[in-house]
């Protein structure tokens, strides 16, 4: 029976994505490198330190990790205080709102630094449904790395064949079923991600709602 959800933020929650590719092409020009968007796509789902130490390597930057991420947060720091388009994804706090009181048992689990997901979760008013948040970047390894879904399956106190992952990268997803938690694929439709892996794939969260979410992860547990 389904007890807890474990949410991904950036591109599940809110819609951060733009922010951060502006952030990271006006730091890609600070430091004078060029990323191809090849490249860029692996970006999603990790966390910004695992993200610079790899621009260091690639490039043979000569950077500390620490200056590079500094770079990166001034930026983003500048565009969420003054980009208006910032917003919740269509339909998540309706879904947010009807697992809370359907008893659900909801964490945050993000590849986002905490002071990104406090910034978020206090702009839109979202920390009374969640018992936990989790940040990614406290941790030594960022997703694909399953550590941070372990951690959130523990802090909703739940086993996992309770809890769903909702996710919208590749990363995120191997991340949740390398942790042997059940996982829905977000696709936003105009997403370069891989959803193969997923248990189910949606691209609106009325396909999810409490209701049908319950049925069909009773229906999956049977099958088992």
């Amino acid at each position: 029976m389904l007890k807890a959800v474990l949410f991904d933020m950036d591109g599940v929650i809110v819609n951060t994505e733009p922010l951060h590719q502006k952030s990271y092409s006006l730091m890609f020009d600070d430091v004078n490198i060029e990323v191809p968007n090849d490249l860029y796509a692996t970006f999603t789902g990790q966390s910004t330190r695992a993200i610079c130490d790899m621009l260091i390597k690639h490039f043979k930057l000569p950077l500390g990790t620490e200056t590079l991420q500094e770079i990166k947060r001034h930026h983003f720091k500048y565009l969420f205080e003054n980009d208006n388009e910032l917003d919740l994804l269509p339909g998540v706090l309706d879904l947010i709102k009807d697992y809370y009181n359907n008893g659900l048992t909801l964490v945050l689990a993000s590849s986002a630094t905490m002071e990104n997901i406090n910034n978020i979760f206090e702009r839109f008013n979202l920390n009374p449904y969640f018992v936990a948040k989790l940040s990614g970047a406290d941790l030594k390894a960022s997703k694909p790395h399953p550590e941070i879904f372990e951690n959130a399956a523990k802090a909703a106190g739940f086993d996992r064949d309770q809890c769903m992952v909702i996710e919208d990268s590749t990363n995120g997803i191997k991340a949740a079923k390398d942790a042997g938690i059940f996982c829905v694929g977000y696709d936003s439709l105009d997403s370069n991600q891989d959803f193969s892996l997923a248990d189910l794939v949606v691209n609106d969260f009325k396909d999810i709602s409490y209701k049908n979410i319950s049925k069909h992860f009773s229906s999956v547990l049977s099958e088992k």
